[in-house]
């Protein structure tokens, strides 16, 4: 018997019994569906923790006031800290530091009035965050240090003022009843990202502007963060715990504590792909459990399959069919029935990915389905070898029948 022979049989046995295979094949579907979804939306992930990390670049220490229970005394972050870690002296690693103020704030433009964040920043705030304009100009260092009454929008806060994200350069909009001269409007971000700050729902206007009109209070020019752009990835721990040591002895903070946290970004992505790993090792033994149950069906079914036909065999076995002829014959079955499980399964696992990154784009964080030939090639391969495996006992035992036994079989 050759090969196609064995397939056209295996195909017309299985589809004699088209509910009993589909049932069969439940189980492969299922795992193999669980492999394709787990391997593709963990690549997606990973992928797009990725692309955000580059976007923010991953290069960036990121200080915040956080101080340690056992400090009695901690001081908040403030400008003079900035202006000290851009000392070339001490941190000649660092490429450039840029300090920001928090707020939030009536914005208003004819008739539409919503509460906005506010975002006080320096300078060279847009080149450390990595953020680029889709029109007009980031504020510059001469309008901070003339406190001017200027304002850089995000893509979806020019979109809820003026409905639309270009042509807004020039426009007057105003900020708690103040006139703010809007001079650029920032490229969308999008929803994810690793940035403390989300810039696409924020107004950015200069730090010192917003120190004199909206945080008066802030007399000692206290700002809620600091991010400092070093110059490689590979000297952010060395600069990282100067900048710690530094910023402990200006606070006049005891030895061993500290009133600052030091957040780096590379740090989320190997604590994200940590977690990523974590995740995909319990899915995979979910996928295998699935797997195994599944093959397990097969086996079963196959030794129904060969109870059923015993006499089939024998009269096969009669007119001169070989034992490895019977062998090929429920083999082929077995392959057949995780084969073609397994390709429902690559089909259902990417409907699996399709749907939950259409849902997550409509929720506004999108997850990417990334769906790779080595995913596809490793189920198939897998669900083959899952035919082979738990088919190859039923086979064996209908070639080791003998002709007299199986025809007196009733």
């Amino acid at each position: 018997m050759n090969i196609l022979q064995a397939v056209k049989e295996a195909l017309e046995s299985l589809s004699a019994n088209k509910l009993r295979s589909g049932l069969t094949m439940l189980g492969i579907i299922i795992g193999v569906a669980a492999v394709i979804a787990m391997i593709s939306l963990g690549r997606g992930v990973e992928a797009s923790v990725n692309d955000q990390l580059a976007g923010v670049g991953s290069t960036l220490i990121t200080l915040f006031a956080m101080p340690d229970r056992e400090v009695r005394n901690p001081q908040p972050l403030t400008l003079s800290d900035a202006e000290a870690l851009m000392d070339a002296a001490h941190f000649p690693e660092v490429q450039a530091v840029a300090a920001e103020i928090n707020l939030n704030a009536s914005v208003s433009f004819g008739t539409v009035n919503t509460a906005t964040s506010i975002l006080g920043v320096t300078a060279n705030y847009k080149d450390v965050q990595n953020l680029h304009l889709n029109e007009g100009d980031f504020i510059h260092e001469e309008q901070v240090l003339g406190q001017s009454a200027v304002a850089v929008l995000g893509a979806r806060a020019a979109k809820t003022l003026f409905e639309r994200e270009a042509g807004i350069v020039g426009e007057t909009i105003r900020i708690d009843g103040q006139p703010y001269r809007v001079i650029g409007v920032l490229r969308s971000r999008g929803s994810g990202g690793l940035s403390f700050t989300q810039t696409d729902n924020a107004v950015l206007i200069p730090i010192t502007t917003a120190k004199l009109r909206l945080a008066p209070e802030r007399v000692r020019g206290e700002v809620d963060l600091i991010t400092v752009q070093v110059r490689s990835a590979s000297q952010i721990k060395a600069v990282s715990e100067r900048i710690t040591e530094t910023l402990r002895i200006r606070h006049n903070i005891p030895v061993g504590l500290s009133d600052v946290t030091v957040f780096v970004q590379k740090d989320v992505l190997d604590a994200l792909n940590q977690i990523t790993s974590i995740l995909t090792v319990f899915l995979g033994g979910i996928a295998a459990i699935s797997l195994l149950v599944g093959g397990i069906g097969i086996m079963n079914i196959m030794l129904v399959s060969v109870s059923e036909r015993t006499r089939e065999i024998g009269l096969r076995k009669a007119v001169g069919a070989r034992r490895r002829d019977i062998l090929m014959q429920f083999l082929t079955e077995s392959v057949l029935l995780s084969l073609v499980g397994g390709m429902l399964g690559i089909l259902t696992g990417w409907m699996i990915g399709a749907v939950i990154q259409l849902i997550s784009t409509q929720s506004g964080s999108p997850i990417r389905f990334a769906l790779n030939v080595d995913a596809i090639l490793l189920a198939t391969i897998t669900s083959s070898a899952i035919g082979i495996f738990f088919g190859l006992y039923p086979a064996n035992r209908a070639a080791g029948l003998t002709p007299v036994e199986a025809l007196r079989s009733e």
